[in-house]
This record gives structure tokens, sequence and C-alpha cells, in this order.
């Protein structure tokens, strides 16, 4: 693969707080790349310096194989979709989308004919005319894609673009942008705070925390091989669940903490050792006969396909995938295969 985006050990500081901490990260050519991770873990300021809107303080940016530093925003030929959709509210849909090609010189007749194409393609073609007034959330969403399409960029970089849209439009939309994607061929950056949208769009997942890369991968790697117990907790919906625990005397079980259970291991590890035990929800079996821990139900969610039974202290989660008749107070009997198991040390959360 032909790399389009690389960053070298970059930093960003502002003032004294360091944001961005020597990330450094190769974006393929054609690549459908998500970053993600909670608030303020750097992911916007690392779009945003890629696009040149910040100014790096060390490190090296290439675009295309072209050295990026200090050069500005409109010569890195990338395009922005914002969560903001940043529509000029007095142009119809087709000046919107023609806005930058008309500033660069495109003809009349011949910007015309690409805001026909892209309007066809993004699904606005009965739009052309109407005002961003006019539109709804997940129609102007579709003009702010159109009009960085239009320009043939050599990356879109997508912020947050999906975070004003209700539920229902938000899974719709990115099965679109996937989509527009895929038919375009292109190099596509997208920042999320949303972990299930990452997951379902994304060919590489970047993880971020506190301005540092924690791990990146193909999606489902990051679910079944986390290196960490943050990212452990951060991929997968609902969270993994974490309790504290010690691997017992002969080394192949780990004994829960407050008598909770003892769980068999698919390895042997130091008796003896602390470890936090990491179990995902949709992991756990009921087991009436050969149950190696217990749980209290202290809240019962049914959502129709699935029933999500809760601790009273709500630190403990499973997922059933068939209706429950357990009701608030009982106490199940649960399994887990032993290598759906996840060991973490507890000082570093280091995946052990």
């Amino acid at each position: 693969m032909t790399a389009q985006i690389e960053l070298n050990g970059i930093d960003k500081h502002y003032g004294v707080f360091h944001a961005l901490k020597n990330v450094s990260l190769t974006i393929d050519k054609g690549s459908f790349v998500a970053l993600v991770g909670p608030s303020g873990c750097g992911k916007s300021t690392l779009l945003r310096s890629i696009a040149g809107l910040e100014t790096i303080t060390a490190g090296e940016l290439k675009i295309a194989g072209k050295t990026m530093t200090g050069v500005p925003p409109r010569h890195r030929d990338i395009a922005m979709v914002f969560q903001s959709y940043a529509l000029y509210p007095h142009m119809t849909v087709e000046e919107n989308l023609t806005y930058s090609l008309r500033l660069h010189g495109v003809g009349k007749a011949e910007a015309k004919a690409k805001a026909a194409e892209v309007a066809a393609t993004t699904g606005l073609s009965q739009l052309l005319g109407r005002y961003p007034r006019q539109l709804s959330g997940g129609q102007r969403q579709r003009v702010a894609m159109g009009r960085a399409i239009i320009r043939n960029p050599k990356a879109f970089l997508f912020d947050e673009p999906l975070s004003n849209l209700d539920a229902a439009l938000r899974v719709q939309m990115r099965k679109e942008i996937r989509a527009l994607h895929d038919r375009l061929g292109a190099t596509s950056v997208y920042v999320t705070h949303d972990q299930i949208e990452a997951m379902t769009m994304a060919d590489w997942v970047v993880v971020m925390r506190d301005g540092i890369i924690e791990q990146q991968g193909r999606p489902l790697d990051l679910y079944d091989k986390p290196v960490n117990r943050f990212v452990a907790g951060f991929i997968g919906s609902p969270a993994m669940n974490f309790i504290d625990g010690r691997i017992a005397e002969a080394g192949r079980s780990v004994v829960l903490a407050d008598g909770a259970g003892e769980l068999p291991l698919a390895r042997s590890l130091e008796p003896g050792r602390a470890v936090v035990v990491g179990m995902r929800p949709e992991h756990l079996q009921p087991a009436a006969t050969d149950a190696t821990f217990h749980l209290e139900i202290g809240v019962i969610e049914s959502t129709g396909s699935a029933t999500y039974l809760t601790s009273p202290d709500g630190a403990f989660q499973l997922v059933q995938s068939e209706r429950s008749s357990l009701k608030p107070g009982d106490r199940i009997g649960l399994s887990i295969a032993p290598e759906n198991i996840h060991l973490f040390d507890p000082q570093t959360g280091v995946a052990l």
C-alpha cells in the first residue's frame, strides 16, 4: 500500500499544555481510518494538524509524499467535513457545491456539470435549488460531503460529522459515508468519540488518550486483543467488566475478589499474582450447574432482541440474546470460556 498521509513524531503544545505527544501514524491511500477516544484525547487536534488548521510544534507531516510543514490549508489538497456543516446560508445547494470550484477559476458550465454529478452521487439531485434552511440535518450533511467530494482531494477529513443527528439518522449516514468512501476509492480520516461508529465504518482504528496513541489496528483486533485496560474498556458496547483477582496456587485459574468465584484460565501465570480480570458482557453465559461465579441482578433492561442484566452497584453487566424471566434481587450463576478472559496488571493496566 502507498502511504497517503504520514505523521512522524508529531508534537503540539498550547503554551504549557502538551496536546499531542510524539504521535506517529501512517495512513494508506484508499483506507478509512478512524481516530477515536474520549473528549480531550487529542483526536480533533491531530485531524486539524493534518488539515493545517493547527500548526504543529515539532515533527514531520507528509501528504502524498510531500512535506506539509508550513504549507497553508488551501494548498494541502484536502477536504474537511465539519460537525456544524459550515454551509453558506445565503447560497443554494448548487452554489454551496460549486463555490470552491468557482474560487479556483472553473467555468460556470463545468462547475454546474460537476455539481450535478456529485448531487447524483450523494442523493441531492432534487435539492439543488434549495437553501440550507430548507434542508433536514441529514440533507445538510450530504451537502457538506458533496462540497468536499467535488474537489476530488487527496484525502477527506471528517470531524465528528454525525454528532448533530438523531440516533436513527446517524446509523443511516454512517452507512452512506462508508459506501461513498468505497465508491470514490478515497482516503478518509474520521474523528469520533463513538467507538461504534469507529468499529463499523473504519478499516483501521486509532485509539487515543491524553495526546498519545494507545493502540491502533483492525477493529476486531482491538476488540479481541486490547493492549491495556483503557482500550479494553473503551472498545466494545456494553463496556468490558472488570473485577480484581489473584492467580490461584496452581497458576491455572484466577480467584475473584470478595469470594465471587474462581475462573479457569487458558494459560498459566505466576501463582499469587494480583490481576484485574476483564470479561465482556456478551461472553458471559448463564450456567445452572457448572457456574464459576454468581451475580446478583439489580437492573433488567430488555430491548426485545436482547436483555441487559446489571448488578445493583452498576459495576457488572451481562447481555443475553433472549428474553429473561429474572427479577431484580435474583442471583444468577455464570460461566465464561477461558479464552475469553482478559487479564491486566493492576498498576500499569497492561494486558498480561
